[in-house]
């Protein structure tokens, strides 16, 4: 079932909780009928189709817990379920099972997913889905901004797009056992009266764990870099450049400006950021900039017009905008602004 964690069926259990600076709600979805399970499923960027194969009944219980960036689920299915997804999910998705056998219809060949063997799907990785139940998994949930974003604070480098994850993962020893066991640690502590909802530091803790564990364990395209050395600290022109576009950062200011600033020419300057950040001095600029407008927007609840947050942090064309914050936080200024 190619899940979400944004559930919306009306009627169900949805309890809102904030604990100091951490807030989750949770949603429990059960049933039989395939046409609200796929209600439930879809998202306004990811419509899922569902139904009932053959004659046997099917049932669901799903219980979703979402923060702001991470959530898990626990989900049980009985009967033969099928599933279709049109649009884009905008969240990388970790389906850990401990009973029965889902399939994922993969771009080259079916990927299987059973006790002991997980599956890790990056968007577009899969449209279909089957389930043979019993089945029974946890779900990891994390936008693929804040994987971004901690990809790019351990590379030192602005990273966007796909991941490049490996599908599969091995559960029964190793990093996949440890990521299986801190999901369902985090779904139960937060489930019902858990110990977690009083502990908001211990939440926010197990889900960057998950985080970095999945980005230094598991492979992918950055996996290689990340073993490498870590590179040796920048120079004081890079840093004093860097510290100059932070303080001006609404201000149009030139390549010669920054350079001025960091007391080197504009040659020395472009040399130091390819060779201790791997980008170019306005690349940089345009990546916090687009951080800053990013943070605007999240906060704006619909009360700011996009445009003019997009101005506020120098982006004029406001088309060129919206593709390059798609390519760097997943999704469209407004889709942001609707979450």
């Amino acid at each position: 079932m190619s899940a979400s964690s944004d559930w919306h069926a009306p009627g169900n259990l949805v309890q809102p909780s904030g604990v100091a600076n951490v807030s989750f709600r949770a949603t429990v979805q059960n049933g039989t009928d395939a046409d609200q399970l796929a209600e439930a499923l879809s998202t306004p960027t990811s419509k899922i189709s569902v139904s009932a194969e053959g004659t046997t009944p099917i049932g669901y219980r799903c219980n979703f817990i979402s923060m702001e960036d991470v959530s898990v689920a626990d989900c049980s299915y009985e009967g033969s379920i099928s599933s279709r997804r049109d649009g884009v999910a905008d969240k990388l998705s970790m389906f850990l099972p401990t009973q029965g056998m889902m399939l994922f219809g993969g771009k080259r060949e079916p990927i299987y997913s059973l006790p002991g063997r997980g599956v890790i799907l990056e968007q577009g990785a899969v449209r279909g889905t089957r389930i043979v139940g019993p089945r029974r998994h946890f779900c990891l949930f994390i936008d693929r901004a804040k994987i971004a974003a901690q990809l790019t604070h351990m590379c030192e480098r602005t990273i966007s797009g796909d991941v490049g994850f490996r599908t599969d993962i091995d559960l029964t020893a190793g990093p996949g056992f440890l990521l299986q066991q801190l999901v369902s640690n985090l779904h139960s502590g937060l489930s019902g009266n858990g110990v977690l909802q009083r502990s908001p530091l211990a939440v926010k803790s197990l889900c960057d764990a998950a985080v970095y564990l999945l980005l230094e364990t598991c492979p992918h395209h950055y996996s290689e870099e990340l073993a490498r050395s870590a590179p040796l600290p920048a120079p004081r022109h890079v840093k004093w450049a860097m510290d100059f576009m932070q303080e001006h950062i609404a201000e149009p200011i030139s390549l010669s400006e920054i350079a001025m600033a960091a007391k080197v020419s504009v040659r020395t300057l472009q040399q130091g950021f390819r060779q201790f950040r791997n980008t170019t001095p306005i690349a940089y600029l345009h990546e916090i900039r687009m951080a800053a407008a990013h943070r605007d927007l999240l906060d704006s609840d619909g009360t700011q017009a996009i445009a003019e947050i997009a101005l506020r942090w120098g982006f004029t064309h406001l088309g060129r905008f919206a593709a390059d914050y798609r390519k760097r936080f997943g999704l469209l200024p407004s889709q942001t602004v609707k979450r």
